[in-house]
């Protein structure tokens, strides 16, 4: 297909949709964006739906390369390492990178969605249809079966992009014409969301540049900042046993729960009955799918291809990669169908590391962040990081602040965690042995 002549179809605006839209635009096709839900520059997001996200390297890149970096950086607040609330209130500190060039940033899902809709919009060859739902896709006939306003219409596509997230209707299509395999593995445990407002004073009633959190083992209570000075709170509980979201139902239980968990928190969440009341328990898990191109002429992306929990904070990130990996396709001449395939070909392996890296960070940020043995172990990582900058770059700092592909991060790691432990073992309680360290790292990096 030439690209003047080719119009794409896309199915979902929210994250990737909008974004894989322009990097498609600008390679002179024409582009057809359908999005189940409303103009979000016109309507409020339904309650508890609209939790932030943790902008980082690999999709910062991609905004600014469609010219949106001046833009998104006003709408940012840079989150340094983690702050670390114990039950007994006390705190503890925990730098992400080697100094305060590598933060992550808070950012709003709402805002950053109505941003890029508008650059999409912008785009001469980008048209977007809002209300028009996605009921499935016919993948031999080439149709997507669209409803609005009530009434459902089966159009036609020359190729077909789902950008719809992790209940995607058009890999549903794919699954049932035989084409794809599909797999979601639940995590088991749920999040809901509850806010810290502005203190009286009308400041952020916490430090306002890193992210909060209250690791408890087998639940967590995370929060980040927002530019109205307020905090959105994340509870990530599982779902049944106790405690569990199934167990917690009644206000005196809940809030009882929370004076004795996170003491330090309840006073900052003066609406914790209401919110606990008024916003739903969302569900968890990882999706995976093989292959992400179910014939010559369509393709999964983003969370419809490979959605992942968000404990690496990496989903959004990582779907902004694939738009960005695609492009660089374009830009090597491929057309569209070589370009997709060997898309698809290359960048499931990353998927699938960083859905595993993700899952281990959860244990790791409920669990391990306020351990004595964790804490020793990252001492000698940073103290590995600054005597061998080049050679050793920890793996969050591999994730979060390089665009090193996941899977060769996946792999380092692995390797680095070895050379750690063997590292601590050696040395005890005496200084760390450098002459072993950098022996271990010349032979195993």
């Amino acid at each position: 297909m030439e690209n003047s002549n080719t119009t794409i179809t896309v199915i979902g605006a929210g994250l990737t949709g909008p974004l894989v839209s322009v990097y498609l635009a600008q390679h002179g096709f024409s582009v057809d964006l359908f999005e189940r839900r409303p103009d979000i520059r016109n309507t409020n997001i339904p309650a508890g739906r609209s939790i932030n996200l943790a902008l980082s390297r690999r999709g910062l890149y991609a905004l600014e390369n469609i010219g949106l970096g001046d833009a998104i950086k006003k709408m940012v607040i840079p989150m340094k390492g983690r702050m670390i609330h114990r039950k007994d209130s006390s705190l503890d500190f925990q730098p992400y990178g080697k100094d305060e060039s590598e933060v992550i940033y808070s950012i709003s899902r709402a805002e950053l969605n109505r941003v890029l809709l508008s650059k999409a919009e912008a785009m001469e060859t980008v048209s977007i249809r809002f209300n028009a739902k996605c009921l499935g896709a016919d993948l031999d006939r080439q149709t997507v079966t669209i409803e609005k306003n009530g009434h459902a219409e089966e159009i036609e596509f020359q190729f077909l992009i789902g950008a719809d997230g992790a209940g995607s209707s058009v890999r549903e299509s794919m699954e049932k014409s035989g084409m794809v395999q599909f797999d979601f593995e639940p995590l088991g445990h749920g999040y809901k969301e509850l806010a810290i407002p502005q203190n009286d004073s009308g400041d952020f009633a916490l430090e306002s540049n890193v992210l909060h959190i209250w690791p408890r083992k087998s639940f967590m209570l995370i929060a980040l900042p927002n530019l109205d000075k307020s905090f959105t709170c994340t509870l990530f509980l599982p779902q049944s046993g106790n405690p569990s979201f199934e167990s917690l139902k009644e206000a005196p239980d809940i809030l009882e729960w929370f004076s004795v968990e996170f003491p330090d928190a309840i006073p900052l969440i003066p609406n914790l009955s209401d919110d606990w009341n008024a916003n739903p328990v969302g569900n968890l898990g990882t999706v995976r799918c093989s292959p992400w191109q179910a014939n010559e002429h369509s393709i999964l992306i983003g969370d419809a291809a490979h959605a992942i929990v968000p404990f690496f904070g990496q989903g959004m990130n990582a779907a902004f990669e694939d738009c960005t990996v695609l492009n660089t396709l374009f830009e090597k001449g491929n057309n569209i169908e070589s370009a997709c395939k060997e898309f698809s070909e290359y960048r499931k392996s990353d998927a699938d590391a960083i859905a595993d890296m993700a899952l281990e960070n959860y244990i790791e940020m409920r669990d391990k962040v306020a351990d004595p043995e964790y804490l020793n172990l990252r001492k000698i990582e940073k103290i590995l990081e600054s005597e061998f900058s080049e050679e050793f770059i920890p793996r969050y700092s591999m994730v979060s602040f390089h665009r090193i592909p996941y899977s060769e991060v996946q792999r380092k790691g692995n390797i680095q965690k070895q050379i750690i432990e063997a590292v601590s073992r050696a040395s005890g309680d005496e200084p760390i042995d450098l002459t072993l360290a950098k022996k271990l790292i010349a032979e195993k990096l």
